[in-house]
């Protein structure tokens, strides 16, 4: 069950009386964000081009952020909805349900936007209402808020096109559209049924390939907008990001199966390459942590992708599998010695991406 705590009169479903601009409903999902929530909403306070609603949807949060953004609601213009912890694209999904703008900006509790975030996204629209959304590129920032990389395009994906124009292009390599870089129209969000709330991780990447797939537009705006605040304590490095990655693959793997007839080998040429590194550097990793729950969702991945691949990655992986399934392998792996001598052989018999674990 859901409970809202209304602001003012923010009920209504009212066009801007900002003349050509749409309305602009921005979603904020919170979940034991209390050192960043302040931040985050300040920052969308502070846009040049106002947002016309703000709606907090704390998931079941336990650190008192919830009652920060209380708080702040007698001096920002937002409401607060609370709801059983189901993780961000559920929390995203009610936000949007209890919003009433034509476009819907996201921003997770730990980034920031620049001030000319909304201006410059809402600008595509202004010529283009039918336009399935907008997105731009973003910085990187440490836990204190400290930038310590500038365009993440051009620093992990400079060879990717912005924006995405082929299924390969989507399905190939993170998306890295980000909800918090994005504004998307209401309609195209409903049209593709919103979040897919299974995912505790990549729901963004599957929410921006339905949107391509059902054939909405994209622009791109080639400048950072927002600040991406990333730290070991973040969702992405986490265990229910492995256990999601998987579920992604999965789900990814049946929409594009390889096909023999015609030639085409998605999961083989795209998928695989893809996933591999992460279910890699996952699987290593677990070998020198007692870790016996992230142990068992690596080895389950291993062993979904070990099908697929092919040369000298399947052996690696082979390896990596037999590792994680024996307790005196992985006692003998937690040896850093021992560990080292692997590596160093590994780099010898050309297994790179082992070796550069």
């Amino acid at each position: 069950m859901c409970k809202t705590v209304p602001h003012g009169q923010m009920t209504a479903r009212e066009r801007s009386p900002r003349g050509n601009q749409m309305r602009i409903s921005a979603i904020v999902p919170l979940y034991n964000g209390a050192p960043f929530i302040e931040a985050a909403l300040r920052s969308i306070a502070g846009q040049r081009r106002q947002a016309d609603e703000i709606v907090v949807v704390d998931d079941g949060s336990t650190d008192g952020g919830d009652d920060i953004v209380r708080r702040l609601g007698s001096e920002l213009p937002l409401r607060i909805i609370s709801k059983m912890n189901g993780g961000q694209g559920s929390a995203r999904n009610v936000g949007v349900r209890a919003s009433t703008g034509d476009l819907i900006a996201f921003l997770d509790q730990d980034d920031i936007w620049y001030p000319q975030h909304l201006e410059e996204l809402e600008r595509p629209f202004l010529n283009r209402p039918s336009l399935g959304c907008s997105y731009s590129d973003l910085d990187q920032m440490d836990v204190n808020g400290q930038p310590f990389s500038g365009s993440v395009h051009e620093t992990y994906d400079a060879n990717a096109p912005h924006p995405k124009r082929t299924l390969l292009d989507c399905i190939s390599r993170d998306m890295f559209m980000l909800p918090g870089a994005s504004l998307v129209a209401r309609g195209a969000f409903e049209a593709v049924g919103g979040f897919d709330e299974s995912l505790i991780g990549y729901e963004d990447d599957d929410f921006f390939l339905r949107l391509f797939a059902a054939g909405y537009d994209a622009v791109y705006v080639p400048k950072a907008l927002t600040q991406w605040r990333i730290f070991p304590g973040s969702a992405s490095r986490s265990i229910k990001m492995a256990r999601s990655r998987l579920l992604y693959f999965d789900k990814l793997a049946k929409l594009f199966p390889d096909d023999v007839a015609t030639g085409q080998y998605f999961v083989r040429d795209a998928l695989v390459p893809r996933f591999l590194p992460n279910v890699a550097g996952d699987a290593v990793r677990c070998l020198t942590r007692a870790e016996d729950d992230f142990r068992l969702v690596a080895l389950e991945a291993l062993q979904r992708l070990l099908p697929h691949c092919m040369g000298s990655s399947r052996i690696q992986m082979r390896i990596l599998a037999l590792a994680l399934n024996s307790k005196v392998l992985v006692g003998v792996m937690r040896n850093a010695a021992i560990r080292r001598a692997i590596f160093e052989a590994a780099k010898v018999l050309g297994f790179k991406s082992l070796a550069s674990r």
